[in-house]
């Protein structure tokens, strides 16, 4: 929270996008009660600022499908941190494509 606080002194936010986990089967995954508290703080934190879960399914493979594409080579496929901020950037671009954002 604290990072987000520095950031929002920063820049404007008008609102989170939060991946939401579920299984391929679409029921919940074990994390979603990790997720579910942390939009609960996020929420109570900035009260002012809307909050949207979108659908994480499949945003891991598509980040290692874009990693191999682009040609980054092996050892970097395999940062766990490389690998989520890929799957961060195709959970918002999802929900801009959504909302007819994009």
């Amino acid at each position: 929270m604290k990072f987000l606080q520095d950031y929002l002194k920063k820049e404007p936010v008008e609102r989170f996008v939060v991946g939401l986990p579920k299984q391929t089967n679409g029921k919940d995954s074990d994390n979603l009660p990790r997720v579910r508290d942390f939009v609960n703080k996020l929420a109570k934190s900035f009260p002012g600022i809307p909050i949207d879960l979108w659908d994480e399914r499949y945003t891991s493979v598509l980040a290692h499908q874009t990693m191999l594409q682009s040609g980054i080579g092996k050892k970097a496929r395999q940062n766990k941190a490389l690998v989520d901020e890929i799957s961060a950037t195709i959970i918002l671009q999802g929900w801009m494509e959504g909302r007819g954002n994009l």
